[in-house]
């Protein structure tokens, strides 16, 4: 099997490269049977994005702080361990934006798409949903739109729903909510269509965040998932994603 190895910018992560690379060698990513990813769950995700336009499957070790997508960082049996993998098949949220300034750029998002205020004042938001306005106005820090896979990220640490792989949903998260004061967000069928308009974009600018590729002063935001899109993580049978999301829920 060909390995390409990505490492996350840190010393832990590229000395495990420089031992891994003696090991195993080291093939360019188009020639490549699988990404390895070092790091935590940011370099895992950098490695997704960046193995996404030539389809590599991604098996990422953990060499970070966190690493809620990784495997244990092993260096014996690298090649038999990519031999007894489980593939976990996920498609990511596009996300398209209209800026202020009339630009349009869309991005892909594996884990969540944030909005976020960009001053002291709370952003002012329109919710619609698949056409039909479902909140004229929302007063909040932010709001996030989270994948099964990305749930029990930026989204569980403000209080958001985990979502086992299987559901077909995805999470809706207000941050810090201010009017309504007691609407903690809602679980939409992934196949919604979300559009979140900017109110007063001038007074109260927002910047829209696809993981972690930031656009600010937005004035639209468009989110739906991918279908055309698939990306394949790779993961050691002991280290499932979807049973350790449904552990995640009976944690204190």
């Amino acid at each position: 099997m060909k390995i390409h190895f990505y490492a996350a910018d840190t010393p832990q992560a590229s000395e495990a490269k420089n031992v891994l690379i003696r090991l195993y060698g080291d093939t360019p990513l188009d020639m490549a049977d699988a990404v390895v990813a070092l790091g935590g769950d940011g370099a895992m995700l950098h490695a997704l994005h960046d193995s996404v336009k030539h389809g590599k499957p991604v098996f990422g070790m953990n060499r970070g702080s966190l690493g809620f997508l990784l495997n244990e960082y092993r260096e014996e049996g690298l090649l038999e361990r990519l031999q007894k993998v489980i593939s976990v098949k996920i498609n990511p949220l596009r996300m398209k934006v209209k800026t202020m300034a009339g630009r349009f750029q869309d991005e892909l998002a594996i884990n969540e798409v944030s909005l976020l205020r960009q001053t002291r004042q709370a952003s002012k938001l329109r919710i619609v949903i698949d056409g039909v306005v479902r909140l004229e106005e929302l007063i909040c820090d932010g709001i996030i739109v989270a994948t099964p896979a990305g749930s029990t990220a930026y989204n569980l640490s403000v209080y958001g729903p985990i979502i086992p792989l299987s559901a077909d949903l995805l999470a809706m998260t207000p941050i810090s909510a201010f009017r309504p004061r007691r609407w903690r967000g809602a679980l939409l069928p992934q196949s919604s269509r979300i559009v979140f308009d900017i109110l007063e974009p001038c007074h109260r600018p927002v910047s829209a965040v696809a993981d972690f590729t930031e656009i600010r002063d937005v004035e639209t935001v468009e989110i739906w998932r991918d279908e055309k899109v698939e990306i394949v993580l790779l993961f050691d049978p002991e280290m499932n994603l979807g049973e350790r999301i449904i552990k995640e829920q009976f944690t204190h």
